[in-house]
């Protein structure tokens, strides 16, 4: 549920999963923890990223579970755990804490060889409880890391199997992302965490081996982003399109506008390089994106002229047209995450069931059922 759900919006997206049976849901930051659980997620939440001590009563008082690592933020973690099962004012409660461990990420988490002491640390401290322990994959494509990464993850569990009662019911280990899930043969030990296939994709880089390859071939991309021009003008040969200008028209040349830009991430840098569909064909959008829009070239769209009643698709499908998440990534030279958790909040989200619309997620927070 990380990064407002891979930009689909966390609280919908959770509010569909907990109904579809998931076992629990993890975000990167406290504060999507919070938001989550206010609004009225009650599923386990497990918080990936270290967070500062002092918002300990609050994940304890909200049932939030905590990732620790090596140093000292860990230390003020645990102390405050302690501090508040001390408290008359406590709620018994204890904090549950996964264990983070380095396998070769780079990024986080505790050692292999200095896992066991973190987890006998965690595992005797008043009023934690140690929960589980997990890793995170370099390179889910890359076969051989992998399985390497997967190796020393159980190297360093198999210390710990004194201190903990490891599998689904007790302390949870887990490592596979959608990458893993998908690509890896690493084992999928007590729990999995899919993040991008959740929301119908497989990872950029992953060519998915014959065993998955029909799971992966069945996913269908969850978003899809659409606009009506608010104003659609036919413009004389000679006349700029937008800032700069870095598109003039060569000939009189009908323009939408369409109100997205890269304040609603829809990036700059797609200026002049990328299109959309209408009435199931692609047009070019021409002239620097602003802010707030977007300028489609619409004079050679055939039939009556295009007009503001036409629905445009920026991302998705429109006929047997199709614009997808991977090439707008290979057009920006980055990946698929990126434009999906780049979509701002001003972004209105429309949530469909079943063909219908069945939820709306709007920045002034309206909602509707």
């Amino acid at each position: 549920m990380k990064a407002d759900a891979y930009g689909h919006g966390a609280v919908p997206i959770a509010r569909a999963l907990e109904a579809a049976g998931a076992d629990g849901l993890s975000v990167a930051t406290f504060d999507e923890a919070i938001e989550l659980r206010d609004a009225g997620i009650g599923l386990p939440l497990l918080v990936l990223y270290p967070v500062p001590p002092d918002q300990v009563p609050a994940a304890i008082a909200r049932r939030i579970e905590l990732s620790v690592g090596p140093g000292p933020l860990t230390e003020g973690v645990l102390a405050a755990a302690a501090a508040a099962a001390a408290s008359p004012d406590g709620s018994g409660e204890p904090l549950g804490v996964h264990v983070e461990i380095e396998t070769g990420l780079g990024r986080g988490g505790v050692p292999g060889p200095e896992a066991a002491a973190m987890a006998a640390r965690v595992a005797g401290t008043p009023g934690v409880r140690f929960a589980g322990s997990w890793t995170h994959l370099a390179a889910a494509d890359d076969r051989a890391n992998a399985l390497a990464q997967d190796a020393a993850f159980g190297s360093a569990l198999g210390s710990l199997v004194e201190i903990a009662a490891f599998g689904p019911d007790g302390v949870r280990r887990h490592l596979a992302g959608s990458g893993a899930i998908l690509g890896a043969d690493t084992a999928r030990w007590d729990a999995v965490r899919p993040g991008l296939s959740i929301y119908g994709l497989v990872p950029d880089a992953l060519t998915p081996p014959a065993a998955t390859a029909s799971s992966a071939e069945a996913l269908r991309p969850v978003m899809s982003l659409l606009a009506r021009p608010v104003r659609v003008l036919q413009l004389p040969a000679g006349h700029g399109v937008s800032y700069g200008p870095t598109f003039t028209t060569t000939r009189p040349t009908r323009i939408a506008t369409l109100p997205v830009g890269y304040g609603d991430g829809w990036r700059r840098n797609l200026s002049d390089r990328a299109g959309a569909l209408v009435r199931g064909i692609r047009v070019p959008l021409v002239g620097r994106v602003a802010m707030d829009a977007v300028m489609a070239d619409v004079t050679d769209v055939p039939g009556p002229p295009v007009t503001e009643d036409d629905e445009f698709v920026l991302l998705g499908s429109q006929g047997a047209e199709r614009i997808t998440a991977l090439e707008l990534a290979r057009t920006l030279g980055t990946i698929s995450y990126e434009v999906f958790t780049g979509m701002s909040r001003r972004l209105p989200r429309v949530y469909h069931a079943a063909g219908s619309p069945v939820d709306i997620r709007v920045l002034a927070g309206g909602r509707s059922s």
